[in-house]
């Protein structure tokens, strides 16, 4: 009862501090019809509590207006995932390779102000130049109320809500320089090797700031920037703290990183937004693999705190907990997405519960406040690699629940086979690869032995990735986006172009062009019951592209519903699970039932999905709000609501 009476009056202080209620409240989406958080709440559920728009009327919707990113700088072309906030009754989002911040009517879509920097050369050299993710917000709840972007050459900012210009007590006028007090490796500059995609996490008055680093396919080199993860002083911008992902020597975790890897190896950041418990501050952080991507042989161990979930404390930066889902990680599946914080009754339970989505397919679930699993998790045998050089840890943590939410592993049951000769075919394609179950490692090319490099399935790009998934508090849900597509795990040599001893090479499979070789669905999406830890349902991610059937040789009537190979942006609402096809999708919303799965409407959309959709109330209309493009037409946000006189 003391230890219970000491945590209740920790919360009540943070409470205050931070501006937020003092109640153990559950993670139960958006408040007051807005949407302040990248994730909709800070536990990233993207559920939202509004049912204006439901089963009966959603065919009806229609554009209610259309922002056009044509006039923010070079390529307006380029897709841009930006999902926007709303408070107050302004959209608040990023804009153009700059990452200009703009802020929009929520009502109408006129433009209010807008913000950008011209960074130069940070700008030109950064290894992360898009639109980005989106924003962050701030109050003090007194009328300070501030918009916070990080940019592509790394810098924080603090703009005044309501006007756009830069706050001047924070920083120097307004911008923290985020290369300031950052770790770096003997001869890596930080112009050019760390920057960042996702929006800050703002945890009461502390700002906490990840980052992002070069894809790591091919790396130039070894030694790189390490992904340290810091915490700001909202009011000030002064830095309260660093959390290094990579720890040094007397640090906990130093003694798995083997032969001094630790001094020179760098990445290991969290490039994916950050979630938090608003009630105790604890912010859960989902860390990338360490240099390179795919081989680990000049980083011997098993590489603390790389490809973990971590929790930590946002006032000090102090570790809580940590678990790591990948030993060594050389499949470059890292942590992709927000973890999910949710209030739910398991097996009889109440629980605090976070889920980390990963692109191997697993759905990791833990007590957010201990660390402890759900359910098992059970350290299993793995293939080792013969890449020489290269090390491998003998086992790695399979969850025993929930299920995977795609395929895993590569075997010959995996291929296309909609006809004995399209078998053949695809038996031929395949021949001379290495196939296994999850977790078989890279190989090296040997034509004198007729090796071709390993067949992985998810490829690289998961399985899930950056869109993550949507948890509905009502039914204990976690909806998952993700791929199935096969990924070419071959390495080569670094030559002349890595100091590495190898880095990945370049191959693909197909059975014909923009066709997988595996059998479908290329793109689903899945609902998890996790309140059982159970697979509720699965369905395809859209119909099957035109020109699969003339491209195989088939009638379409001998074609299952495929999906794309594409991973669906979810939103979820009191009445119905909402996903658009992604990037590579139709351009189409759909509206599911989220206990079956089943269709309810699609509404058309001027172009693809790329940015996660949202949704808010303003002046008694409920509007969607999405990032479209490609296809060569300018990023714009469309706004979906339904007729004027329909509600």
């Amino acid at each position: 009862m003391k230890a219970l009476r000491t945590l209740m009056v920790s919360l009540a202080a943070f409470a205050a501090l931070t501006h937020q209620p003092a109640v153990l409240s559950g993670q139960l989406g958006t408040q007051g019809g807005e949407w302040a958080v990248y994730g909709g709440d800070p536990g990233h559920t993207r559920y939202a509590p509004l049912d204006q728009i439901d089963a009966d009327n959603v065919g009806r919707l229609e554009i209610a207006w259309r922002w056009n990113a044509r006039n923010f700088g070079p390529n307006p072309f380029v897709r841009s995932s930006t999902t926007p906030l709303m408070v107050g009754g302004v959209l608040y989002a990023t804009a153009g390779m700059r990452r200009a911040v703009v802020a929009i009517d929520a009502g109408t879509g006129e433009t209010l102000w807008t913000w950008g920097m011209d960074e130069g050369e940070r700008l030109a050299r950064a290894p992360r130049p898009n639109p980005g993710r989106g924003v962050s917000y701030w109050t003090d709840g007194a009328g300070d109320d501030r918009i916070l972007v990080v940019t592509p050459g790394y810098h924080l900012v603090a703009l005044d809500a309501a006007t756009g210009i830069p706050v001047e007590s924070f920083g120097a006028a307004g911008t923290v320089d985020l290369f300031d007090d950052h770790r770096t490796r003997e001869g890596i500059p930080l112009v050019g090797t760390i920057g960042a995609s996702s929006p800050a996490t703002v945890v009461g008055d502390v700002v906490v700031v990840g980052s992002a680093h070069h894809v790591g396919l091919r790396p130039p080199s070894r030694i790189n920037t390490p992904g340290d993860v810091r915490g700001f002083d909202a009011r000030t911008g002064r830095l309260l703290w660093t959390f290094k992902t990579i720890p040094e020597a007397g640090e906990e975790g130093h003694e798995t990183w083997l032969e001094g890897s630790s001094t020179y190896t760098g990445n290991a950041a969290v490039w994916a937004p950050i979630s938090f418990d608003a009630t105790t501050g604890y912010i859960y952080l989902p860390t990338e693999a360490a240099t390179g991507d795919y081989y680990g042989g000049h980083r011997p161990g098993n590489n603390l705190f790389s490809t973990s979930l971590v929790c930590l404390d946002s006032r000090t930066g102090e570790k809580i907990w940590h678990f790591q889902m990948i030993h060594h990680d050389i499949w470059d599946w890292d942590n992709p997405t927000f973890p999910i914080l949710a209030d739910l009754e398991i097996d009889g339970a109440s629980r605090k519960i976070v889920a980390q989505i990963t692109k191997q397919g697993f759905t990791y679930v833990f007590d957010r406040l201990t660390g402890e699993p759900i359910w098992p998790i059970e350290e299993r045998s793995v293939p080792q690699s013969d890449v020489p050089g290269e090390w491998t840890s003998p086992t790695q943590p399979f969850p025993t629940k929930p299920p995977p939410f795609d395929r895993q592993g590569f075997s010959e049951a995996d291929l296309i086979d909609f006809t004995p000769e399209l078998r053949a075919q695809a038996l031929e394609v395949v021949r001379g690869y290495r196939m296994g179950p999850v977790f078989t490692p890279p190989s090296v090319a040997d034509s004198a032995a007729g090796t071709r490099g390993t067949l992985s399935i998810p490829g690289s790009l998961g399985g899930a990735n950056w869109e993550g998934g949507a948890l509905d508090p009502e039914t204990g849900f976690l909806f998952v986006g993700s791929q199935t597509e096969v990924g070419v795990l071959v390495m080569v040599p670094g030559g002349d172009r890595s100091d590495m001893n190898y880095i990945l090479g370049s191959d693909r499979v197909q059975i014909a062009p923009g066709i997988p070789v595996v059998r479908p669905p290329w793109g689903r999406i899945t609902a998890l019951d996790l309140s059982s830890g159970d697979l509720a349902w699965t369905v395809p991610n859209g119909d099957t592209p035109e020109g699969v059937a003339e491209r195989l040789g088939l009638d379409p009537a001998d074609i299952p519903r495929t999906g794309k190979v594409s991973r669906a942006g979810l939103l979820v609402t009191r009445s119905l699970l909402f996903a658009g096809e992604g990037a590579a999708g139709a351009p189409i919303l759909r509206a599911l039932d989220k206990r079956t799965g089943e269709t309810i409407a699609s509404i058309p959309l001027p172009n693809a999905q790329v940015g996660l959709p949202m949704t808010y109330m303003h002046q008694g209309r409920q509007f969607i709000v999405i990032s479209v493009g490609g296809g060569g037409t300018e990023a714009e946000l469309v706004a979906l609501a339904l007729p004027p006189n329909d509600r």
